[in-house]
């Protein structure tokens, strides 16, 4: 018996996750391409590369053609074709001359909601901004709640950036008036092959701007690290799109020429081995590299923000809400200010004529930049291996503690406590208690929802429910089974350790439900931690014990089930009583310790009954 339940418990959740697997396509898959990527091995001659070169343009009707000046070293060859031509290539003789054939992905800008024009600067009068009376001179800075929300003026206490380069892999960036005192250093055209890198679409500039715009000038707005440099890479064309051959040289060049931080506010589908090999070629000199989970609201981020070695940033709002647009799940790392409808993300950029303006944008594409920037404040103190920094990054950021969806990552950005934890290796004595209080610490719910003790409400209600046990077969001896003892898991945690697995390409709901007790099934699915006052009373485990009840083994399980429901009730009525319509205050609790009671009088009386029986 305990083989089958064991079996039956496995065979459920296999099902519902190759249930979910099978209806979900996977973002690896799924992408749109023009062009195929043919990367020759180094290990071949020139000769032999050009001949399957000619083959190929004469049996495909192509023009095989370098993707830009910086492929030759690569032998990264690009062709136009479909799905059905990447199969055949992939059939094909010429596949044994080259160490992969992939189609060449586009990328693009994650869609965005409106934009908030505010129009051509002019100097503050009457009710305009006016300047900060604390912090910079920019006389917008009073817009950017962004930029308060992360504290960087803490952070600018330590380090301004100096000495750092950010890459801007984006649309390019073009100089406008509030960039003119930025640092810039050489970058490059990798759509039109020219070292010119100009913005023709206002994206790259604006990223470009959050993360170092000039600051302190009497002009406009600031930036999070306003004396690093900036690269300007150009990878998108006019309409926002880009291949991944191109953002992978990208990628590579930037390591190369020295940059310390990539950001990479762009994404899409479709998974590439060139792009992963940069992402590693950039990783392994050191780069620290960040990107935005994407706008879809889909659980699990876009690419490139979920590839290995990549920081996947979520966006939230004014507030500190989740915003509705950004992607959550799977990928994302820490989120940073995004913007919503209520409070945009402030920038000197362009517009579609190529005149300069201030915009308010929102998106993962404006919250990727924030990190970018906080990573460059981190590295000029001094941390250089990227994963040390990222570490600094998690550590600092704000926990949000009902995050059952990974809305947040590891929490809110953190500019002061980040840099402070990254220049003193521990926070000091006097930000000692701002930090407990920013990071939820000094709340107790932290201690009860969160945390490094967060375990300890699981743990007393699985040992409740075996105190429970125990006392019941004081009163009515019975032999102890596995069926009792899934039962009681069953109903007090479940297997709770599997709610914070996120697995890429599938669904995250079925982990949810499988970590869940029997109370918390109501609201697995939602992610949320209140109560479904069905789920959380006396009714399942009723239902569970009229059909069971005459079972030699199952009964077991039913009546574990019920005193695990009245294990989980009582905790949680002491730690967390929050119910769907009731709240969280004192009738929640009655609610809860009311139907506690009601499942072990329950199980007694199953108990009681069996034994009658006997």
């Amino acid at each position: 018996m305990r083989r089958l339940i064991l079996l039956c418990l496995f065979i459920i959740g296999l099902g519902a996750a190759v249930f979910g697997f099978l209806n979900f396509q996977g973002l690896a898959a799924k992408g749109d391409f023009e062009t195929i990527v043919l990367d020759f091995r180094e290990d071949i001659a020139k000769d032999e590369i050009n001949r399957d070169l000619q083959a190929i343009a004469q049996q495909y009707n192509v023009t095989p053609q370098l993707d830009n000046k910086f492929s030759a070293q690569d032998n990264v060859y690009i062709i136009r074709g479909d799905r059905q031509r990447l199969k055949e290539l992939k059939k094909s003789q010429f596949a044994k001359a080259t160490e992969f054939i992939e189609p060449n992905y586009i990328y693009r800008i994650p869609p965005e909601p409106k934009t908030t024009v505010l129009g051509e600067l002019t100097p503050p009068q009457n009710n305009e901004a006016k300047p900060s009376l604390i912090g910079p001179n920019d006389p917008y800075y009073s817009k950017q709640w962004n930029l308060h929300k992360i504290g960087i003026e803490g952070a600018w206490t330590e380090t301004k950036g100096s000495g750092i380069t950010v890459a801007v892999i984006d649309t390019g960036v073009t100089q406008v008036r509030d960039l003119k005192e930025t640092k810039f250093v050489k970058g490059y055209d990798f759509v039109n092959d020219r070292e010119q890198a100009t913005d023709d679409y206002g994206h790259g500039t604006h990223v470009a701007g959050t993360v170092a715009q000039a600051t302190n000038n009497q002009y406009g707005v600031a930036g999070v690290a306003y004396e690093a440099s900036l690269m300007p890479l150009k990878v998108l064309n006019e309409y926002g799109g880009g291949t991944v051959a191109d953002i992978a040289e990208a990628i590579k060049f930037a390591a190369d020429k020295g940059a310390d931080v990539i950001n990479m506010s762009l994404g899409g589908g479709g998974e590439s081995q060139l792009m992963k090999d940069a992402i590693d070629y950039a990783y392994k000199k050191g780069a620290v590299i960040i990107a935005a989970a994407g706008n879809e609201s889909a659980n699990g981020a876009s690419y490139p923000a979920r590839y290995p070695h990549v920081i996947g940033v979520s966006a939230f709002g004014p507030e500190g809400e989740k915003a509705d647009y950004s992607n959550y799940g799977a990928g994302v790392d820490i989120s940073a200010p995004g913007g919503s409808e209520t409070g945009k993300i402030l920038q000197e950029t362009i517009n579609e004529n190529g005149e300069s303006e201030f915009l308010g944008l929102q998106g993962t594409s404006m919250a990727a930049p924030h990190v970018a920037g906080v990573a460059a404040l981190i590295k000029a103190k001094g941390i250089e291996n990227p994963d040390d920094i990222l570490k600094v990054l998690k550590q600092s950021a704000r926990v949000i503690q009902d995050d059952g969806l990974n809305y947040y990552g590891a929490g809110q950005l953190n500019a002061e406590a980040a840099v402070k934890l990254a220049a003193q290796g521990q926070i000091s004595f006097p930000d000692f208690f701002r930090w407990l209080r920013d990071n939820g610490y000094i709340n107790p719910g932290f201690w009860i929802d969160g945390g490094v003790v967060a375990l300890l409400p699981k743990i007393l209600m699985v040992v409740g429910s075996y105190l429970l046990a125990w006392f019941l077969r004081v009163y009515f001896p019975f032999t102890w089974s596995w069926a009792l003892f899934s039962g009681l898991t069953f109903g007090s945690s479940g297997l709770f350790f599997l709610k914070g697995i996120y697995i890429f390409d599938l669904p995250q709901w079925p982990f949810r439900v499988l970590g869940s007790s029997l109370p918390e099934l109501g609201n697995a699915l939602q992610g949320t931690d209140a109560f479904n006052p069905v789920f959380a009373s006396v009714l399942i485990p009723l239902v569970l014990v009229v059909f069971l009840l005459g079972h030699p083994s199952w009964k077991w399980f039913a009546v574990g089930s019920t005193l695990g429901v009245a294990a989980c009730l009582t905790v949680s009525a002491i730690y967390d009583p929050a119910v769907w319509g009731l709240g969280s205050g004192n009738l929640a609790r009655i609610f809860l310790i009311v139907n506690a009671l009601l499942c072990y009088g329950l199980a007694r009386l199953a108990v009681n009954n069996d034994k009658q029986v006997a």
